[in-house]
């Protein structure tokens, strides 16, 4: 069993174009909600419409009953970081909403998020929102051969510590492949040169989940929602990423979802 779990680490190809075609998915689904992301609308509709797209395109989503989750994605408003349970209360006019989700098509795993801005919101959470979506892309950019764990998590924390934010330490990436979470983790802090070597072919997820406040969460009775602690806001962006000889494969995109925001004058 170990020797299985050992060996998923590296991916084919054909693998690695498996998990591309559920990423891609999960980005168009999460283009589809862009759509209707406005005040007034509820986590329960988004919800409804991300299973119907995701079913309607051939797969299934991946976190409906995962661990025993009640819901197809994860909504988490405002100060909720992650695994914020759909509900019928209406989002409102400066409300930031973190949606993550996930797909299951042939075997493998989608799974990515993304933090819209719902009406008109604050200029400091716009400036979370782009700090945190910055720190994807340079901890990412440290998906390379021969690049360490360490390396992604600290272009992650040195970059927005700098501007004054926090990281969430209790949550973390993972890798990704016929399982939701596989390994290695692939936290948000750490020092360069620190942890697994990466190699070729590897697939993970990196997601920064970063705090306008500070980094202390805890868990809602729900058992599910994580929350900061102070209740100030959270962001949270996610790529899936197969480790590269030169320069990551990036196999989610964010193209679809700001092509939407763009047509609604939302993007910023």
């Amino acid at each position: 069993m170990f020797f299985v779990r050992k060996m998923s680490l590296v991916k084919t190809a054909e693998e690695i174009e498996l998990l591309r075609e559920n990423n891609q998915l999960v980005s168009r689904t999460l283009a589809e909600l862009a759509k209707y992301i406005v005040p007034g609308v509820t986590g329960l509709l988004l919800d409804k419409l991300a299973d119907t797209f995701i079913r309607d395109n051939g797969a299934t989503p991946a976190f409906l009953g995962y661990n025993g989750f009640p819901n197809t994605l994860c909504i988490s408003v405002n100060d909720a970081v992650i695994h914020g349970i759909p509900n019928g209360n209406e989002l409102r006019e400066g409300d930031i909403v973190s949606i993550d989700c996930g797909t299951c098509l042939k075997g493998y795993i989608g799974d990515s998020a993304y933090t819209f801005a719902v009406g008109e919101i604050s200029e400091e959470a716009k400036k979370l929102m782009h700090a945190t979506k910055e720190s994807l892309k340079r901890g990412v950019a440290q998906a390379v051969e021969g690049n360490r764990i360490g390396d992604i998590s600290y272009a992650v924390q040195n970059y927005v510590e700098g501007l004054g934010y926090s990281v969430v330490r209790d949550m973390e990436g993972h890798g990704i492949g016929t399982k939701m979470h596989e390994r290695p983790g692939i936290p948000n802090y750490g020092k360069r040169g620190d942890g697994k070597k990466l190699i070729r072919g590897m697939t993970i997820c990196v997601e920064p989940m970063i705090n306008l406040g500070k980094r202390e969460v805890e868990e809602d009775s729900d058992k599910w929602t994580i929350r900061t602690k102070d209740r100030k806001l959270s962001a949270h962006y996610e790529y899936a990423v197969a480790v590269g000889k030169h320069k990551p494969d990036i196999l989610t995109t964010f193209d679809y979802v700001e092509e939407v925001l763009k047509q609604k004058g939302s993007f910023f």
